[in-house]
């Protein structure tokens, strides 16, 4: 399932680059723009899920932009960020339309905390829209119909990317909750020390930074379905938590009390064989059946043929827009025969590209290109690098331990210098270097942990309006 898009609107260049930092960090897609008229230039281009946006800015202020926002979309969420703890921005912002609002300064786990729950609000594609050719698929499609009409705990196992969501989120429509919300959380997407106090709530004072209570995702998904997406990467004592809260039926917040009684259906994913880690001690057994109630695996795209070309057809289309494309014999033909170890993920990527490179009305094998051809972007950062190629994993020969630090210690220094170069700012970070998002995330973090302090760190969101 494709994260959430995310359009951030911001005056300050400093607090927006902020902002999109946090929402990237949490798993999301981000787009930004600096004052209204810019953020519905964004709106009439692409599909945006979520808008959050400051009150005050120049040329078209936030108040104009919901009125313009309504008028073209009266159901996309959107926040309006309010400044210095304004009430009455807050309530008109609430009269004008806003979805709902945060007030600055605002720690980043309350604007994950914001996205997420907004991510409850966002229109999901009807289930007989989805593309289940091949008979694996269908087969698979139709056990999720039977075990909807149930209440069982579900545990879907898959490659990553095979599309483990989307097919929990036809469980819960075809269920007797489906009336009630559909509540997503990726594990592995929220940091370890965020991932308790977002599961299960926090009352107001529980830590520092809790300005106010906020329920957790449990609450948030009574009467309805939760999803606990990649739930292998939760930590052990966690998991301990967890196991209690799904045994009884109750939970309770972070600095409170009072048991909350839940009435929530379960339905978790994982990309490892749980077996395999419960064996190795990371996860724990007695959670494993607990969750594995009615198991389902998901195959992977290259053992369901039948699914490629309709899925390819249908991500041409979406990238497409306006333009009238179609594939060719010769693409077709080499779609077919690609192992796509990203699975839909990577055929998603793939159309993406195939439309920028086709030329005229026809894509043919000339613009497929797969995420594992070895091309290397200018400004990489070295051969040997795993930051270079944006593909799956690459066997490299054996290097030699001094080898080895000299190459990561140039690599550290062309990242710091590509940040200084730009302020700080990690989107045209990404440009100069070459890399995605995820990869300059996965080694700035690196770099933290070896107590460096990196170009553009901030830790009060909104601290400096």
């Amino acid at each position: 399932m494709t994260a959430a898009r995310v359009l951030i609107v911001e005056d300050d260049a400093t607090l927006r680059r902020a902002l999109c930092d946090t929402i990237e960090f949490g798993g999301y897609q981000v787009v930004d723009a600096c004052n209204g008229i810019e953020a519905l230039v964004h709106l009439d281009r692409e599909n945006v899920d979520l808008v959050i946006s400051d009150v005050q800015m120049a040329e078209m202020d936030g108040t104009e932009l919901l009125q313009a926002v309504r008028r073209r979309s009266p159901q996309l969420p959107f926040v309006m960020m309010t400044a210095h703890g304004s009430v009455r921005d807050a309530v008109q912002a609430m009269r004008d339309g806003a979805t709902d609002y945060l007030q600055k300064p605002f720690e980043a786990a309350v604007l994950l905390d914001m996205v997420s729950r907004m991510e409850s609000q966002i229109p999901v594609l009807d289930s007989d829209d989805i593309v289940a050719e091949d008979p694996a698929s269908k087969r698979i499609l139709e056990i999720c119909h039977r075990v909807a009409v149930s209440d069982a705990t579900v545990l879907m196992s898959g490659e990553s990317g095979t599309g483990k969501e989307v097919l929990a989120r036809v469980i819960h429509r075809y269920s007797s909750r489906v009336d009630g919300p559909f509540v997503a959380l990726n594990c592995a997407a929220i940091p370890e020390n965020m991932l308790e106090a977002i599961l299960f709530g926090y009352e107001k004072g529980a830590f520092t930074g809790a300005y106010q209570a906020r329920p957790g995702k449990f609450e948030q998904a009574n009467g309805g379905t939760l999803l606990l997406d990649e739930i292998s990467e939760m930590a052990l004592d966690l998991q301990a938590k967890l196991l209690r809260v799904l045994q009884e039926r109750e939970v309770e917040r972070l600095g409170g009390s009072k048991l909350i009684d839940l009435d929530v259906r379960v339905v978790a994913t994982t990309n490892r064989t749980l077996t395999e880690e419960v064996a190795a001690g990371r996860f724990r057994e007695d959670l494993y059946y607990r969750l594995n109630v009615f198991p389902i695996l998901l195959p992977p795209l290259r053992d369901r043929p039948a699914d490629i070309l309709p899925l390819a057809v249908r991500f041409l289309a979406r990238h497409a827009g306006e333009r009238r494309l179609f594939l060719d014999d010769t693409a077709r033909q080499r779609l077919v025969e690609h192992l796509w170890r990203g699975n839909i993920r990577e055929l998603d990527n793939c159309m993406q590209r195939a439309v920028i490179l086709a030329s005229g009305e026809r894509v043919d094998a000339c613009a497929i290109s797969f995420d594992d051809a070895p091309t290397v972007r200018t400004g990489s950062l070295g051969a040997n690098s795993d930051a270079v190629v944006e593909s799956r994993p690459v066997i490299a020969e054996p290097t030699s331990p001094a080898l080895e630090g000299d190459l990561k210690l140039r690599e550290r220094e062309l990242i710091l210098d590509a940040l200084r170069a730009v302020s700080g700012n990690r989107k045209m970070a990404c440009e100069r270097l070459g890399i995605s998002g995820r990869t300059l995330r996965y080694k700035l973090a690196k770099f933290r942990e070896e107590g460096l302090v990196l170009p553009g760190d901030s830790v009060l969101v909104g601290a400096t309006q």
